[in-house]
């Protein structure tokens, strides 16, 4: 069964004239008796009754014509939205984001929803560990957050720029004007954490095996922006990425010197799936953000 055939069908069936259907349709009138009667043969039912004055429906034929009604629509509906898709006027997209990169996010959501406000943005914070299972199972179009420790051949990742680990305090801290610091700096010092899946938590604890027993951690938190509050409004230090204070007014990044305390901000998709084209728009719009320019390798500002 082809939709020419419904098609034909339900404009004769409208006009109960095949000659005047013909002219409708743009074909001769021997084509449309033999596209409808290889729709009857297929069907096994006669759908018209005819005689050399008259045309009528039969029961089969006043059956088939609300469902080819709708069938012709339905198909006309996914011709628009694959149009709709193309044009990006419509359609939906699923992105993963972890903790720590949230802020880098902000001004390419921004900036996509401006530009292209028929595409819904779905997005969904988590844990590196939860946002790599939902990437696989094709729940989101791409995650981004700082290069995971492990590798999946089935994942690609795209590096968008360098990140590093830094102290991070209150401007009004009376430590704000250090240049650096060190871990035995941190040591007197209460602090307030990012919990242990975290990417920043993970980070620092690969850089410091050792130093969790040592440092006097008072709070441990898996939310970023309740992490900074409690830090722009104590004495407490924290330990993140530097790109996390993006936009964070109050706060204050210093160094944290150590040979293992650099971090990379990513995209991560999976490589044999289907790309949509919003989200090459969103990565696009992502790259050109001053939030990851200001950060961004140089191959990025060829």
């Amino acid at each position: 069964m082809e939709l020419r055939q419904l098609r034909y069908f339900v404009k004769t069936a409208e006009v109960l004239n095949f000659s005047e259907a013909a002219r409708a349709l743009y074909v001769t009138q021997s084509t449309l008796s033999q596209q409808i009667r290889q729709l009857e043969e297929e069907l096994d039912v006669k759908l018209f009754d005819r005689d050399s004055h008259s045309v009528s429906l039969t029961e089969s034929g006043q059956h088939l014509l609300p469902i080819a009604k709708v069938t012709l629509q339905d198909a006309e509906n996914c011709l628009t939205r694959i149009s709709d898709l193309k044009q990006m006027l419509t359609g939906e997209l699923n992105i993963g984001t972890t903790y720590s990169f949230q802020p880098v996010l902000t001004e390419a959501v921004q900036a996509f929803s401006k530009q292209f406000p028929g595409v819904k943005l779905n997005i969904a914070c988590g844990t590196m560990s939860n946002l790599f299972e939902r990437l696989k199972h094709a729940e989101l179009d791409f995650v981004l957050c700082f290069r995971p420790n492990t590798t999946d051949d089935e994942i690609d990742a795209r590096e968008l720029f360098d990140d590093h680990l830094s102290v991070i305090l209150s401007e009004g801290h009376p430590l704000a004007n250090n240049e650096s610091f060190s871990i035995e700096d941190l040591r007197p010092h209460h602090l307030a954490m990012p919990t242990r899946e975290t990417q920043a938590r993970s980070a620092f604890d690969r850089a410091f095996p050792q130093e969790n027993n040592k440092l006097n951690i008072q709070v441990e938190i898996n939310d970023v922006n309740g992490l900074l509050d409690i830090v722009r409004t104590t004495r407490m230090l924290t330990v993140l990425s530097e790109a996390t204070l993006y936009q964070k007014g109050g706060l204050k990044a210093v160094p944290l010197m150590a040979s293992d305390t650099q971090m990379k901000g990513c995209v991560l998709t999976l490589k044999k799936a289907y790309r949509k084209r919003s989200a090459e728009e969103f990565i696009q719009l992502l790259i050109q953000s001053d939030a990851v320019k200001i950060r961004a390798q140089k191959w990025l500002k060829k």
